[in-house]
């Protein structure tokens, strides 16, 4: 610690937790590799926050517990979704008695470290042999109270969390945290604002052009809604000025997956898109798949191959079990780890199988998401900053993140095709974060202490707590 100010909270503890769910149906189906997304939960999480002189803040955290993401598998939706509440119920307690003070980035990595894996293995055998809930679920329910944290933080100094990633308010440096994988790289006395950005106030959206999305009249099914937002893939780019279309594939269907690609490259050079990316979804096994639609794209479409500016996790998520060497595909395209990115140490590893790039979401905590930008920019790795069609308040940290990460190319932001009027209350206050104009999410609405929520603006009734601990010092 250097200053004065930060000598006053050289940091917080957690002391209270409450947790609101918030369900959500979409308005179109979202399709997950094998799975449909038609509803899901969000977890909105109030964590309250002491600081070494007695000051007590409440922060806010939410994330979707995106069912079919975070956990695909042969279990029904329901068992799957009632595990994922009940394990963030019992992150609720174990928050509320995380008697650790410091910075949030220090407090959470030593949760996740220590308290996140023992909560895990001690509800999988609860679950009596029943299929394990997986590393990924346990992060994204742990995501709401990180984020909460890193508020609470902000809202005992008065600033912008992210104006405390560095060493006059952080209590470790980054090698605290990490470990160099390269002789020209040290992280000692090096902190995570030496690989942010100044914030950007405007931020290219990336569209999602779902499995099951109707391209074209003849794609139509006849039920789809009509709530005056668009359908068809050409009223989206028109009313929202779109350049940028994230492509989800099968994996699994060689010739479906190309002709998916060809299809919205077509309506992308007819109607002036600038880039596209392509999304596997893990089902891949063999990199010689992709490979192959890469090669034919290239041939056949040039141009549309031209504007496919990455690949995104075609492999399972699981890299330590399912070590597949993939440089071939990224000697033709950059190749971006997702849901394998759980942490630096995947990255890590990703990056010696041939992965060059990192696509973070604050849904796996922001602590981790910053020390994994971290550690890829000083690897020389790319990001991105991808969406968990974040609706409500999980829309502002994920925007913030990719606002300060200095991405390839903005951010993905879809929760306005599928659910845009579940954000209605924090539209009208952020509008610019909750509809794309000119192809762009605007952040300049976003300010204040902590995330620049502006909470007390938006006049959202929550329902009651689903639950509630603390030590007495709720303010």
């Amino acid at each position: 610690m250097k200053n004065g100010s930060a000598e006053q909270a050289a940091g917080a503890r957690p002391v209270g937790a409450e947790v609101y769910w918030l369900p959500v149906e979409t308005r179109v189906p979202l399709k997950f590799g094998p799975e449909t997304l038609t509803i899901v939960t969000c977890a909105r999480v109030a964590l309250a926050a002491q600081d070494q002189r007695g000051r007590v803040a409440v922060g806010w955290g939410e994330t979707p517990l995106s069912v079919q993401w975070v956990w695909p598998g042969a279990l029904s939706y329901a068992e799957r979704l009632d595990t994922l509440q009940a394990f963030t119920l019992k992150l609720a307690a174990a928050w509320a008695d995380w008697n650790m003070l410091g910075h949030p980035i220090t407090v959470s990595n030593r949760f996740q470290a220590t308290v996140l894996p023992e909560l895990l293995d001690e509800l999988n055998q609860e679950r009596q042999g029943r299929e394990p809930m997986p590393w990924l679920a346990a992060l994204v329910c742990c995501s709401a109270f990180d984020l909460a944290l890193h508020d609470a933080y902000g809202q005992l100094l008065g600033l912008p969390v992210w104006a405390t990633y560095n060493e006059s308010y952080m209590d470790h440096d980054l090698a605290t945290f990490l470990e160099a994988d390269a002789p020209d790289v040290s992280f000692g006395g090096q902190y995570p604002a030496d690989y942010l950005q100044p914030r950007a106030q405007r931020l290219m959206a990336w569209h999602l052009v779902g499995g099951l999305d109707p391209l074209a009249p003849e794609d139509l099914a006849g039920d789809e809604p009509d709530d005056g937002y668009p359908v068809l893939l050409k009223d989206w780019i028109a009313q929202d000025g779109l350049r940028c279309l994230k492509i989800k594939l099968r994996g699994n269907d060689m010739a479906w997956d190309y002709q998916r690609l060809e299809r919205v490259g077509r309506i992308a050079l007819e109607q002036d898109v600038y880039w596209l990316s392509a999304d596997f979804n893990c089902t891949v096994t063999d990199p010689g798949y992709v490979n192959q639609i890469l090669d034919r794209l290239l041939h056949q479409h040039p141009r549309i191959y031209g504007m496919l500016l990455y690949v995104e996790q075609p492999f399972p998520y699981d890299l330590e079990a399912h070590r597949i060497p993939v440089h071939s595909v990224s000697a033709r395209k950059p190749l971006f780890m997702d849901e394998s990115a759980h942490d630096w140490r995947m990255v890590r590893l990703g990056r010696s199988l041939g992965w060059t790039g990192v696509a973070l979401k604050t849904c796996k905590t922001l602590t981790g998401a910053l020390l994994a930008l971290c550690w890829a920019k000083a690897h020389g790795m790319t990001l991105m900053v991808q969406d968990l069609t974040n609706p409500m308040l999980a829309q502002i940290p994920h925007v913030l993140l990719a606002a300060h990460a200095g991405t390839i190319m903005g951010v993905e932001t879809n929760a306005m095709q599928f659910y845009p009027d579940a954000s209605q209350p924090e539209a009208a206050v952020h509008p610019g974060l909750y509809r794309r104009r000119d192809g762009q999410v605007i952040l300049e609405s976003v300010r204040g202490a902590g995330l620049g929520y502006r909470l007390d603006e938006i006049a959202r009734t929550l329902p009651e707590p689903a639950f509630a601990a603390g030590r007495g010092l709720w303010p």
